[in-house]
């Protein structure tokens, strides 16, 4: 069987080596045109668009490399954000968008991310078929001819196609009264570290953009929506309205309030759930999260008719679930926030629109819109394991049963593997803070004592 490179957000590792070295590379943009060509039947357009780390500009030359030499025609976007290439692959039409990008990873490492026109990601079928080829070790010719444009020639390219996605955008705020909110935007010196300030300016908006000077180097370095804190600050300091960080990529985005609290997904999805049923546009009253998502949303979405459906953790998930109930509002804990109506892709500067929007039509602080979501306190464990035995094969149905029983309706319970590490991991959720410390804990110690290191 052939490894799996594809993960639920693309190929991602330490640039320069495998799987993102340069002929790796070059076999993914070679290989992903191929295919496209041949289910197709004619040469695929391609759009590709990067982050601001330092590695991206020559992984995308070498990405055009293969594409072109399978026959793809190639435009690049530049420094845009994912959803920026999601969009573009919907509206141009492209056959194909590529994000080179690894979102919220340090500097050194980078990511291959492919969207379909529809702006979902790749298909699973087409991901297994290009891990084929580079295992294959289809090699590209290295005396590929190809023209790279002149520099102005690719400026021009770039702003276009970054302009339509900013024209799309200011079409969602079209209209917003912004010039009474002051709002501090923390770009993780990444890919919207252009992009959203000069929108939320040209909306009317009172901007103070700060980590906005990517160097390459510094993309999400104490920055950005890994590294908050910064930002409460400043929120306070300038007397804001609110604050929002954003990841590396901008598919993602938390907030902070007047107070210098954190709003982080789940409370972006009470906000807009609240905002979208008022409505009548919070379709089927149902909201999907995943697993992670604190029950306190779970209880609090319950009191207003809102049903939260589950599902594992990763954006793919939440869409394919939002696909198949025809919800509208989807989304997870670290903030990447999808609403089907106007993208298939998270798009943290479109859930800031959204967020805003809430705010000024309900006339009150974001702080006041939260109120209502009680956050429960959660323990999780990580225990290291020798193997990962599935659970019911262990003896603990009893345990899990008793601590189930014990957290009734207003507790919870996740028991899972990691997906990377010989780590299981207990979460427990619950009114009582020393209660689940104790139950996490007690459930900890009996699968230690069953599959732990000898």
């Amino acid at each position: 069987m052939t490894e799996k490179l594809f993960g639920t957000d693309g190929i991602r590792g330490k640039a320069g080596e495998f799987p993102l070295n340069r002929a790796t590379v070059r076999i993914v943009g070679s290989s992903l045109a191929a295919h496209l060509s041949q289910r197709l039947g004619y040469q695929p357009t391609i759009v590709i668009g990067r982050d601001s780390r330092e590695s991206g500009v020559w992984v995308e030359e070498e990405l055009i490399l293969g594409a072109t030499a399978a026959g793809a025609q190639c435009k690049s976007a530049g420094v845009i954000t994912t959803p920026g290439v999601a969009f573009l692959a919907r509206s141009l039409p492209a056959d194909a968008g590529v994000v080179i990008s690894a979102s919220h990873n340090p500097y050194y490492d980078n990511g291959i991310k492919i969207f379909a026109p529809t702006g979902q990601k790749l298909d699973d079928a087409t991901e297994r078929l290009i891990e084929t080829d580079i295992f294959a070790g289809s090699e590209v010719t290295a005396s590929i001819q190809h023209d790279f444009l002149t520099k102005s020639a690719m400026e021009a390219m770039e702003a276009d196609l970054q302009g339509r996605y900013m024209d799309f955008l200011a079409g969602i705020g079209r209209g917003l009264p912004l010039q009474s909110i002051s709002l501090v935007v923390d770009c993780a010196n990444g890919a919207a570290s252009n992009l959203a300030p000069s929108l939320f300016d040209r909306l009317g908006a009172k901007v103070i953009a700060i980590n906005h000077t990517p160097d390459g180097r510094n993309i999400n370095l104490d920055c950005g929506s890994l590294h908050i804190e910064t930002l409460c600050e400043r929120v306070i300091s300038e007397n804001a309205s609110l604050g929002v960080a954003f990841d590396g990529d901008a598919d993602r985005a938390l907030f902070v309030d007047r107070r210098g609290n954190l709003v982080d997904g789940d409370g972006a999805l009470w906000v807009l759930a609240k905002y979208l049923q008022a409505r009548n546009e919070l379709d089927h009253n149902i909201v999907v999260a995943t697993v992670m998502t604190n029950i306190g949303l779970e209880i609090a979405l319950r009191s207003r008719g809102i049903r939260l459906i589950r599902t594992d953790v990763g954006d793919k998930f939440v869409l394919d679930q939002l696909l198949l109930t025809g919800a509208s509002l989807g989304g997870e804990q670290s903030g990447h926030i999808i609403y089907p109506r106007l993208s298939l892709a998270g798009d943290g500067i479109i859930t800031t629109l959204l967020l805003l929007r809430s705010i000024l039509e309900a006339d009150k602080t974001l702080d006041e819109l939260t109120e209502g979501f009680e956050r429960y306190p959660q323990v999780l464990l990580n225990v290291r394991v020798r193997e990962k035995r599935p659970f019911e094969d262990m003896g603990l149905q009893n345990l899990i049963s008793n601590i189930e029983q014990k957290l009734g309706n207003t507790g919870r319970l996740l028991l899972r593997y990691s997906g990377t590490e010989l780590l299981a991991r207990v979460m427990i959720e619950g009114e009582n803070q020393t209660q689940i410390d104790q139950l996490a804990h007690e459930l900890a110690g009996a699968i230690d004592r069953s599959i732990g290191p000898s």
